[in-house]
């Protein structure tokens, strides 16, 4: 599953969401026996998109372990009509009991089943539900569709089942639908016949492979598609029909990626097709269903000429990354949740793999830095938890879907390569794959090949990262001989914590040399560390390690004064951040910082200036409490950054990747936290332009001066978006006019945002993404915040197992006791279904802030003097 789209839209808008937990239920189920093995599924499921219901005809054939008089699966929001069991021919019906709290049914039999092999076949009916889960409704303006969205723990909600990842099975999946509808699912479509009800035909899909529950889809509706294929496998893109003419790109791309994967992995892609679906209503960014990809529309479905350079990449590394589970997730699959980082750090790490190599303009190496930083700033909060932890009920398990598992996964897999180099840390992938292939691992399976692949200490290294929180902060002293002292400890970006001295890790260290990177592992009781010589002492050579450096004054100068010479983008964004780190940890100042920032200010590359800006950005928002300090910090980004503006030249079509973000990021710039006149004058025109359909701009640049705009924006400009919104089919577009409405400072117009979202005009995988934008910014927090609390009753209607924890988690905006206080009391009286490690994060975010700011002010004051 990829929720990282949905992040990078929302940042796109200026929504900064710190540890984003996805929740599902306060369901507590438990563990299913394992005295019942199921092997095969045939599945007969007949949707009426109208009434919202399906009715399903099962049978399981499965193995009983030792004799047993009942059976207990999964089921959840399930009527059952006739339950019996197939021994030897003879069939031996059934009464059955429903646990709803566990969301298990046990089936009770006569008489005792012997070990060996059973049929179950039930006859049973559901719902198609309103919540984005399970057998669901997603709606157009025009019609019904029958979707499925099944992780973790939904499929039971459309079939009784063994609801958990190592009770794999094959399927037979036949939908009974409307005629002049089709049908998707993981396997080709096998035949399609009239009846057997009137008006309807039957479709009948191929046996799939072994897999599990999880990643079964079924989807219903007039679906259109633009098909292609690669290496034998048949490629389709599909859509509602108002939207197959965006259909085209996610083709090309799939084409290509699954081409390299087959390559990477040394295993071909398994399946005889695959196919890519744009849904109207989904909640996540993507699922990687085994054959059958689902996606928000916006992941998968644009206009190649009208696209942003930023949607066209988000495309490219959904469809990478959902596609990268195809191999690591589906054909292997973890064995229990708590390993779900192996999946999805994996995909992570693998789908920039595939974008870079076919996009090596797009710098995405820079784009994986920037992401490790943001991962490392995310693991040194006081509430973070290792990668892999328990996971045992729905509500846990949703709970492991986060930053850590997707990010802090994929950057020590990347790290752990960049330490043995790509083609032993690949043959070590390959190895691993193919001996689990249509099983279940561990993470010890992997890393296990890995080691015996490299014969290096690989499991080591990764269960002293896996196994528990935190970052590593590595503090060197002056060079000795060719050793270096070395202090390791867990850094927090809560000055107040202490850390655990008893807390280390097997680390490789990577060291900048004159001709390629030199490495040595730090051990846990290491004191000293081997450094090769070289002009520049820097630590973190590539820029892949899990951890934050500092240096002495003396080597920091002399890395500063030659970053721009002698280390790559990559090493500069994490030089950079260390430095960021080190400021929220106490240990150097704001003005320190910005100095830093006004040294790389001429940086070429869009992705370090990026990220040393966005160290000011939080300046500007969490230290500076005044207008007066706001205003200091605006005249600083005119003067370093008007000039460097002014130095780009205009926009034209055969401007680079990196040109395209660089003027697009100092436009922002200006025009956000410069109040520059000159950029806001050309952000109004520019807004025009783009709105009233001109093809002449960029529109990466109109994307981002339409941002600058709506902020002071007016009714005539409220009203525009509102109506692009409504009536645009392009997702891109509409949701890019949705995300702005939030952002309008008149409190008129704020308010009407806020009352618009809790509309049936605006889904609810979309609506409380409005008020988490509206409490992003001291401009909307206020009204923001007191309109949630006046209006909660209709608020928490609209609450989906993602958007709890995403409305939740933003509250951590605030910087003041007063405003912590309000939050956790509201909260505690208005309790958000499974969102406590949300509200933990963020009042943890708001305590941070506030003793941020009371440390750093100060700094930030007697910096301002000095620039007079």
């Amino acid at each position: 599953m990829r929720f990282a789209p949905l992040a990078r839209k929302l940042s796109a808008c200026a929504l900064a969401l710190a540890l984003t937990t996805f929740c599902v239920t306060q369901l507590h189920a438990q563990r299913l026996p394992e005295t019942a093995i199921p092997s095969h599924y045939s599945l007969t499921l007949t949707p009426d998109l109208v009434a919202a219901t399906f009715t399903g005809q099962e049978s399981i054939d499965l193995t009983l372990t030792e004799p047993s008089n009942h059976i207990t699966l999964n089921a959840l929001e399930i009527s059952f009509h006739t339950i019996s069991a197939t021994v030897g021919g003879k069939p031996l019906p059934a009464t059955f009991s429903l646990d709803e709290e566990k969301a298990q049914a046990t089936f009770q039999f006569g008489e005792p089943l012997p070990a060996g092999p059973v049929k179950l076949n039930i006859s049973y009916s559901g719902i198609l539900n309103n919540k984005l889960r399970g057998f669901y409704l997603s709606k157009t303006a025009k019609r019904n569709y029958a979707v499925t969205q099944f992780e973790s723990t939904d499929a039971r909600r459309a079939y009784p089942s063994f609801d958990e990842p190592a009770f794999k099975a094959t399927y037979d999946v036949t939908l009974i639908v409307d005629d002049g509808d089709t049908a998707i699912s993981n396997s080709p479509i096998k035949t399609d016949t009239p009846g057997p009800i009137k008006g309807k035909h039957t479709i009948a899909f191929e046996t799939t492979p072994k897999m599990s529950t999880y990643l079964v889809a079924f989807l219903v509706g007039d679906f259109q598609c633009t098909s292609g294929s690669a290496d034998g496998v048949a490629i389709r893109v599909c859509a509602t029909p108002d939207k197959v003419a965006l259909t085209h790109y996610g083709v090309g791309v799939a084409e290509y990626v699954l081409k390299y994967y087959n390559n990477y992995f040394g295993i071909p892609y398994p399946l005889k097709k695959l196919d890519l679906i744009g849904l109207p209503d989904f909640e996540a960014g993507a699922m990687e269903n085994f054959g059958a990809i689902t996606y928000r529309e916006t992941a998968l479905l644009i206009d190649e000429k009208t696209a942003t350079l930023g949607a066209k990449q988000q495309v490219e590394l959904v469809i990478a990354h959902e596609m990268a589970h195809q191999w690591f997730g589906d054909l292997v699959t973890m064995k229990w949740w708590d390993n779900i980082w192996l999946n999805e750090g994996f995909a992570t790490w693998m789908e920039n793999k595939a974008v870079a190599h076919q996009h090596p303009d797009w710098d995405i190496d820079q784009e994986v830095a920037q992401g490790l930083d943001g991962t490392l700033n995310l693991d040194s909060q006081p509430t973070t938890h290792a990668i892999r932890a328990t996971a045992n009920t729905p509500h846990e398990i949703e709970q492991m879907f986060d930053g850590i598992s997707y990010g802090k996964g994929g950057a020590v897999l990347h790290m752990v390569e960049n330490f043995l180099g790509e083609e032993t840390f690949r043959q070590g992938v390959h190895n691993y794959l193919s001996k689990h292939l249509y099983g279940n691992a561990t993470a010890e399976d992997f890393w296990s090949a890995q080691t015996e692949t490299s014969k290096q200490p690989i499991d080591k290294i990764m269960d002293s990262f896996i196994s528990q929180p935190g970052v590593p902060l590595l503090t060197f002293g002056e060079d000795s001989h060719g050793k270096v002292a070395v202090d390791q400890h867990r850094f927090y970006s809560t000055p107040s914590i202490s850390a655990d001295p008893k807390q280390k890790w097997t680390i490789p260290v990577c060291f900048l040399t004159e001709e390629a990177k030199h490495c040595e592992i730090l051990t846990p009781d290491q004191t000293t560390i081997e450094a090769p010589k070289s002009k520049v002492f820097f630590a973190n050579a590539g820029g892949t390690g899990y951890y934050r450096s500092t240096y002495p004054a003396k080597v920091y100068d002399k890395i500063l004064a030659s970053a721009e010479t002698k280390l790559t983008p990559v090493e500069r964004i994490m030089f950079s951040g260390d430095e960021w780190a080190q400021v929220r940890a106490n240990k150097a100042t704001v003005g320190d910082y910005l100095n830093l920032v006004t040294a790389l200010k001429s940086d070429p590359n869009q992705a370090v200036l990026s990220s040393a800006v966005s160290g000011a950005q939080g300046i500007y928002t969490r230290v500076a409490s005044t207008k007066e300090e706001r205003d200091a910090l605006s005249a600083w980004v005119r003067k370093n950054f008007a000039a460097e503006y002014a130095k780009l030249p205009a926009p034209s079509p055969s401007d680079s990747p990196n040109t395209i973000k660089m003027r697009s990021q100092l436009f922002g710039l200006l025009g956000v936290y410069g109040n520059d006149p000159t950029v806001l004058k050309q952000a109004a025109e520019l807004t025009n332009k783009y709105l009233d359909g001109s093809t002449s701009v960029d529109p990466t640049m109109a994307q981002t001066a339409t941002y600058i705009s709506a902020r002071n924006g007016d009714t005539v400009l409220f009203d525009k978006l509102q109506k692009i919104y409504e009536t645009s089919t392009n997702p891109e577009r509409q949701e890019t006019a949705l995300r702005l409405l939030a952002m309008f400072q008149d409190p008129v117009l704020l308010k009407r945002a806020l009352d618009y979202a809790l509309t049936d005009k605006v889904r609810n995988q979309d609506s409380l993404i409005q008020f988490a934008i509206g409490l992003q910014r001291d401009e909307t927090r206020a009204i923001t915040w007191q309109y949630i609390q006046d209006n909660w009753e209709k608020l928490k209607k609209e609450v989906t197992p993602e958007m709890g924890g995403i409305l939740v988690g933003s509250t951590g905006s605030f910087c003041s006791a007063e405003d912590r206080n309000a939050v956790t009391a509201f909260f505690a009286a208005h309790p958000v279904p499974a969102t406590e490690r949300a509200l933990k994060h963020a009042t943890d975010s708001i305590n941070s802030c506030i003793e941020f700011r009371t440390l750093q002010e100060p700094n930030l004051k007697q910096w301002i003097a000095a620039q007079k």
